[in-house]
């Protein structure tokens, strides 16, 4: 009996590190809600993501949901997926999946700001609030 339970422990123990997601430093994040800075490069400067942003860490996947200082954003793509507006009309808001804080992301901004629609780069980190 000590010894299923024993085993139990440690099969619960290793779905757990393995559903961690790693931040800064190895550190393991659990599951939950995160604030996390954001470090913006690229465009004009008329526009930036709003900061600090919210992480969400579940089940080992983390997806952060950024908004933009400007409405006039419709998609974003990240490592070659598209996203959408989650808030069109309102303002200009994105969630995406991130593999690990502390690393540039490359991303683009798809604005319609101007007379015709542009796809602007940017560099976006982002780091755990403390």
């Amino acid at each position: 009996m000590k010894k299923k339970i024993v085993l139990a422990f440690l099969v619960i123990m290793g779905l757990m590190v393995l559903s961690s997601f790693t931040g800064v430093d190895g550190k393991k994040l659990a599951d939950g809600t995160y604030s996390v800075d954001v470090t913006f490069e690229g465009g004009s400067g008329k526009a930036k993501i709003l900061s600090p942003a919210v992480l969400t860490v579940k089940d080992g996947e983390a997806v952060v949901t950024v908004t933009w200082s400007s409405k006039n954003y419709d998609y974003m793509i990240v490592d070659g997926e598209k996203y959408l507006n989650l808030t069109p009309g309102k303002s200009s808001s994105f969630s995406f999946p991130i593999k690990e804080l502390g690393k540039v992301m490359d991303v683009i901004g798809n604005s319609v700001a101007m007379s015709k629609p542009h796809e602007i780069d940017y560099k976006l980190t982002f780091t755990l609030s403390e």
